[in-house]
């Protein structure tokens, strides 16, 4: 494992290099790379035969941060994901996977950047445009409750949260982020949303999206419409644990996938 250097952080890096095709592997909100092992979230443990570049967002995990909200905009991540790919694979396409805020952060990289791609396995589109502002409403009284009443009291309010039937048997866990810098954090994501639908119709790179049902943070509406917004995208729900199992063989199809279109 290394670090990375970026504006106002230290990114922890990790790279796997078994040849082969450039990938790189985003986390979520309040995730990292060793929590979204935990989560079933880790795709690219179906990989082999690649050059995996997995990191941890600015805050989270290993990685460092101050306390700047602007700093965890979803564009301002996506900054640092394109310094990394100029980094670790100069000149290179690359295959980009990630959930929620990772997926967020590509497509603001896709859009900036878009023939640094080869293809993205976005899962877990969160909630964008009109579905936004409750969603952000909630990021920004969670950090002051943590500022005023403390992170357990944080924690606390999320323990009754019915979670996604895909998700049963995953253990619970909680936020890779330091207490001091998660409200910066939080109001990062809340002044986030996706790129505007007109600069995402406008990419053409193979996209597959991945969702699962019964999540108001990650709602299928955001998934679909991105759908639609891609025609040649391909949309794969998950409503039971089996399926979600399936999910780290589809991102090996879509990396292979990469390999015949450019071969």
């Amino acid at each position: 494992m290394s670090s990375f250097s970026v504006p106002g952080a230290e990114l922890g890096t990790e790279l796997s290099d078994e040849g082969g095709r450039a990938v790189v592997q985003l986390h979520g909100l309040t995730s990292s790379r060793a929590r979204d092992r935990l989560l079933h979230m880790d795709l690219g443990r179906g990989l082999s035969g690649t050059r995996l570049l997995r990191y941890d967002a600015r805050a989270h995990g290993r990685s460092t941060g101050r306390a700047v909200p602007e700093d965890y905009r979803w564009d301002n991540l996506a900054d640092d994901l394109l310094r990394l790919l100029d980094h670790f694979f100069p000149g290179e396409r690359v295959h980009g996977v990630g959930p929620s805020m990772g997926a967020g952060t590509m497509l603001h990289a896709a859009v900036r950047d878009p023939h640094r791609f080869s293809g993205l396995t976005l899962m877990l589109p969160a909630t964008a445009w009109e579905t936004r502002e409750p969603v952000a409403r909630a990021y920004r009284q969670a950090a002051s409750v943590i500022e005023t009443q403390g992170m357990e009291t944080y924690l606390e309010s999320g323990r009754d949260v019915v979670r996604p039937p895909a998700t049963a048997g995953v253990p619970v866990t909680v936020p890779e982020v330091a207490d001091d810098l998660l409200p910066s954090v939080l109001r990062g994501a809340g002044m986030s949303d996706l790129p505007p639908r007109a600069a995402i119709a406008e990419l053409d790179v193979p996209v597959t999206l991945l969702a699962w049902t019964d999540d108001t943070s990650h709602p299928l509406s955001t998934a679909r419409a991105l759908h639609h917004l891609m025609p040649g995208s391909s949309l794969s729900i998950a409503a039971t644990p089996g399926e979600l199992e399936r999910w780290p063989s589809k991102l090996a199809l879509d990396v292979a996938r990469d390999d015949r279109r450019e071969a």
